[in-house]
């Protein structure tokens, strides 16, 4: 007997397989930043985390304030930068437990600055170019003036000069070419006047799997690490999935011929039926558009999901599978005997993306990890690099306050 109503099984040994693969394509001598925003998209960040930093990245990336302190008040003493933009009202904690921040304009560079001196703390940044993405950044233009205002700054410490490639596409679409010019040419400019960039990162997990050079000292994998490349992208066949979500059959039920199933009747048996009903809905991951649509299996077959996905419950027909009883084990994504459903499959039938999938795995839904015992990743050599000085840090947190500290650590 399961003891949930559902649950995801997150495999730490395809984890690790992954971040051997992008190790191994981001060469030696190139760091990880290992992407876990939005709870590490759906598999559990804190977990995964931990898990990263025995297998050796060099630190982490997130999209929030919370997510960061989540972290690191989790006992990760790793770097961790916040990729996106932070307000006024975060900043003392993020300095208290010494967090990265993303910076993308001089205005946030002076409020940083007041911060950290009414602290007495420095805060790392990493300024973002805006070279194409449109989003976030300061643009190519403006980018020179926000570096020697931060090199001038008593307590802001430059810890790293990033871009943000806008095409699923990675290096494959034309236009990431020029959002490489730009970032490439705006280092130059920078460092031809004495500036210093401290890590240097361009490359997601589409840039990266399609080959974007230069790399420069770091990549910033989030979604390949868990097992998906967005598309069709070369070298997803080195991938392991990790995550399989599942529920079980609470209740079964055979109807007549015309007999409607759930909200608005959309689906009426066309003869006798048993339906199944499974305790997982749109509020646990099931997307509300694999209504009458989707399938999941039940003992090894395909079962059709009939009527409308509710927030709490998932109907499904499991009239042609044998024996099927209360307390079946369904498998909504992964495998189950000879067949699986994966999440590009998911995607497509929801018509959205694989992101949107996993990140919508609900937080009722009980994470198991299994495996992780026999690493397989060889932790990345030390001694990448920084060229960012060193300013006297007057904080007494006990967090590592550059990459490469945690680098020698792992």
């Amino acid at each position: 007997m399961n003891p949930y109503r559902v649950w995801a099984e997150i495999d730490l040994d395809a984890f690790s397989h992954n971040l051997t693969a992008i190790s191994q394509r981001a060469g030696h001598g190139v760091g990880t930043m290992l992407v876990v925003k939005a709870d590490a998209y759906g598999h559990g960040a804190v977990a995964l985390a931990h898990h990263a930093v025995r297998c050796g990245v060099a630190g982490f990336g997130v999209g929030t304030s919370a997510e960061a302190l989540e972290l690191r008040l989790s006992g990760i003493q790793h770097p961790i930068l916040i990729l996106g933009t932070v307000v006024d009202g975060e900043v003392p904690a993020l300095l208290e437990h010494g967090i990265e921040i993303g910076l993308h304009s001089t205005d946030r560079a002076e409020r940083l600055q007041i911060h950290g001196h009414k602290a007495e703390q420095i805060a790392r940044v990493h300024v973002n170019i805006d070279t194409g993405m449109g989003r976030l950044g300061v643009g190519p233009s403006k980018a020179i003036e926000l570096l020697e205002a931060i090199s001038s700054a008593s307590n802001l410490e430059l810890a790293g000069v990033m871009t943000h490639i806008s095409s699923s596409e990675g290096a494959l679409d034309p236009r990431t070419s020029e959002q490489v010019r730009l970032f490439n040419e705006t280092l130059a400019e920078a460092r031809s006047r004495g500036l210093t960039l401290g890590k240097v990162h361009i490359a997601n997990s589409a840039s990266l799997f399609t080959g974007i050079s230069p790399l420069h000292d770091l990549v910033r994998p989030g979604i390949s690490a868990y097992g998906i490349l967005p598309g069709d992208l070369p070298g997803a066949e080195d991938l392991k999935a990790i995550l399989s979500l599942k529920s079980q059959i609470v209740f079964l039920k055979d109807v007549a011929n015309g007999a409607g199933v759930g909200y608005g009747s959309t689906w009426r048996a066309t003869g006798d039926h048993r339906i199944a009903t499974i305790p997982v809905g749109y509020n646990d991951g099931v997307s509300w558009k694999l209504s009458d649509r989707g399938e999941v299996l039940v003992r090894g077959q395909r079962a059709p999901i009939v009527g409308r996905v509710s927030m709490d419950y998932t109907t499904i027909d499991v009239t042609h599978i044998p024996d099927v009883a209360v307390e079946d084990v369904v498998t909504i994504l992964g495998e189950d005997g000879d067949d699986r459903i994966n999440v590009e499959e998911i995607a497509r039938i929801a018509e959205t993306i694989p992101y949107e999938i996993t990140c919508a795995v609900g937080r009722r839904v009980q994470r198991i990890y299994t495996g992780g015992e026999d690493l397989m990743v060889t932790p990345q050599a030390p001694g990448i690099a920084s060229a960012a000085p060193s300013k006297e840090v007057r904080s007494e947190s006990a967090a590592p306050t550059s990459l490469d500290e945690a680098e020698v650590r792992t």
